[in-house]
This record gives structure tokens, C-alpha cells and sequence, in this order.
């Protein structure tokens, strides 16, 4: 269950906030009464995702660059 706390409310209590994040609790953070942000637990699955984000982007970068020679704007939209 998420609990509902102002930007203000968030900014001043954020080390109370992170420990209870840590204990399990989420937050959704509002501005003028709207949603903004979500604060919830790091989890082992963001870790998983973010070590394979980071193997595909070395991945990419080591490979060579296509030449694929001049296009125009309009020959992407081509079906």
C-alpha cells in the first residue's frame, strides 16, 4: 500500500521517508494534489535490469557502425 505525501511534506522529512522505504513502505509523491513520483524499495529485479541495460549498451558500442549511406526524412516513413 502506497501512502500519499506533498513534495514539501517529502523534502522535509526525506531521511524518515528513505527509512521507512527501506522497511518496505512506498510513496507517492504529489504536487498541487497531483501524482509526480513513486518512491518503493530497490528491488533485485531493478538490479537485474539495470546490469542488462548496461551489457547491451557496451554490446552496441563495441560493435562496428552500418554505413548505410544518405537517407531522406521521408524514405523512414516508407513502408
Amino acid at each position: 500500500m502506497s501512502h500519499a505525501l506533498t513534495a514539501a511534506e517529502a523534502n522535509r522529512t526525506f531521511s524518515a521517508v528513505l527509512r521507512r522505504v527501506r522497511g518496505g513502505h512506498s510513496f507517492i509523491v504529489t504536487s498541487h494534489g497531483r501524482p509526480v513520483a513513486r518512491i518503493v524499495p530497490f528491488t533485485a529485479g531493478d538490479r537485474i535490469t539495470s546490469t542488462a541495460r548496461a551489457t547491451l549498451f557496451d554490446r552496441l558500442k563495441a560493435g562496428p557502425a552500418a554505413d548505410i549511406g544518405r537517407w531522406t526524412r521521408d524514405e523512414t516513413h516508407d513502408r
